[in-house]
């Protein structure tokens, strides 16, 4: 078992690494087997925080309204990482988001790192689900604000010990660390028939747009065209299927 290491957690406005946004940062340092030092922070969004992501996490708009922005907390996290390997529950997805904008930010950030919902896929046999929150309620780890980055991050440290103390024996290679690698997609720009379509709403709708069309992704247009339906409709002359402008 390893004694010094990071674990932490990340909240985020989404699934998507390339679309969305990190909103809170938690991590905790552990020397010895112990919390040595620890990292929190709300982050500024560089999009709004929905209300599907508020019911899940408790995070609100206001409270990342002042928040600091990714720049400046990006580089207090490399730095508090330094050279420790990484500890996190699906911690690719996690890693992904911290390598993408340390990377956009010009911070190094390759690193090592052990994912326990690795480990409890393949000696959790008698569990049925391997989310963070059913494997702390069958090992009796308290987590009393689940879904807020520093609590998860604790509990995953909490985690990776009790699971390595019952089975790192026989299975050193699974708890060994191992590189984590994620490379940013090319992003696909917006294609000209959904370029033509939004416009189209927009002039049907008669709203005010100052997002640059040019400077969209497909799947921003995409949300865009969504939500401006979702808010006032399609035209009378649109009633038939959008899937052709959707995606383009």
């Amino acid at each position: 078992m390893l004694k010094s290491y990071v674990a932490f957690d990340l909240e985020t406005t989404g699934l998507s690494v390339e679309e969305n946004c990190i909103i809170e940062f938690g991590a905790l340092k552990v020397r010895d087997g112990a919390v040595a030092d620890r990292f929190m922070t709300f982050v500024k969004p560089e999009e709004e925080i929905t209300e599907r992501i508020t019911e899940i996490t408790g995070i609100t708009n206001a409270m990342t309204e002042d928040a600091p922005p990714i720049e400046e907390v990006m580089k207090a996290f490399v730095d508090f990482c330094g050279d420790d390997v990484l500890i996190g529950h699906n911690l690719l997805f996690d890693f992904s988001f911290a390598k993408k904008y340390a990377g956009r930010c010009g911070y190094p950030f390759e690193k090592k790192g052990i994912d326990t919902l690795k480990i409890a896929r393949t000696v959790c046999t008698g569990v049925v689900s391997k989310s963070l929150g059913s494997l702390c309620d069958y090992y009796g780890i308290v987590n009393d604000q689940a879904h807020r980055a520093y609590h998860d991050a604790l509990a995953t440290a909490k985690l990776y010990q009790t699971l390595a103390h019952y089975y790192e024996n026989g299975h050193e290679a699974l708890f060994a660390p191992s590189p984590l690698i994620y490379k940013e997609k090319k992003v696909q720009p917006a294609t000209p028939k959904q370029k033509a379509y939004l416009k189209e709403l927009i002039k049907y709708h008669k709203i005010d747009f100052n997002e640059d069309m040019d400077a969209m992704t497909r799947s921003q247009m995409s949300k865009a065209i969504d939500k401006i339906i979702l808010n006032h409709g399609l035209p009378a002359r649109r009633r038939e299927s959008r899937n052709d402008f959707a995606e383009g």
